[in-house]
């Protein structure tokens, strides 16, 4: 019997993609406006790389892009590009539809809610605290702390170990087939897979590894599978 719901938190719980695109690009143009020397294709381009070899959690993406362009880092154009991403975010963080109601649903049900998140501790927790969610999840575990990234199992692993649960009576939600569903089945765990359709390449692992996993594409939808 599920006792313990964990759940991700980028495309879970809030459309993070989309935003994220919309912000940068907004940052972007912003420093254009400033003086940045390229064009709004070339910027966004050459920001692309910067987040590839560096990594998504990185802080530094702008101070980078400025310092190739530049050859220096160019602390003005940073931070116009920095204000204006922040504002663009914080003003399109939404979250989905039924997001706040399937939390509420399984509070008033008895499960324990935690999360598990790869990422840095307190932009984690930023996202949880802006979405006006931090207080329903009694803990939030990220890769940082836990030193190694899902799909590892031993993020998951802490993850139970700090709700005191174990395996056989936790469920993983996510978006991420890799790191959320093989990470949990592989620890264990149950999964439920949110996602707007499979791949062939999910629909093949499913096959080769005979997994029996739940698929849904409405959050919501939770309610009905627990």
């Amino acid at each position: 019997m599920i006792k313990t719901v964990f759940l991700d938190i980028d495309d879970t719980l809030y459309n993070t993609s989309e935003f994220a695109k919309l912000a940068r690009k907004a940052a972007l143009n912003a420093m254009i406006d400033a003086g940045l020397p390229l064009s709004n294709a070339e910027a966004y381009k050459l920001l692309r790389e910067i987040i590839k070899e560096n990594g998504s959690n990185y802080n530094k993406h702008l101070n980078v892009l400025t310092k190739r362009v530049f050859g220096e880092e160019n602390p003005l154009l940073i931070a116009v590009g920095m204000i204006t991403y922040h504002n663009v975010k914080f003003a399109l963080l939404r979250l989905f539809p039924n997001t706040m109601s399937t939390l509420i649903h399984l509070k008033s049900k008895g499960y324990k809610l935690g999360i598990i998140s790869n990422g840095l501790t307190i932009k984690q927790y930023e996202k949880l605290v802006r979405l006006g969610l931090h207080h329903f999840f009694d803990s939030v575990i990220t890769s940082q702390e836990a030193g190694v990234e899902k799909p590892d199992t031993a993020i998951y692993e802490l993850a139970m170990k700090r709700m005191g649960c174990n395996a056989e009576n936790s469920v993983m939600i996510g978006n991420s087939f890799n790191d959320d569903i093989l990470g949990a089945i592989n620890t264990g765990m149950s999964a439920v897979y949110l996602t707007q359709g499979l791949t062939d390449f999910e629909l093949q692992k499913i096959e080769k590894l005979g997994i029996k996993l739940d698929i849904i594409s409405d959050i919501g939808d939770i309610k009905k599978i627990l």
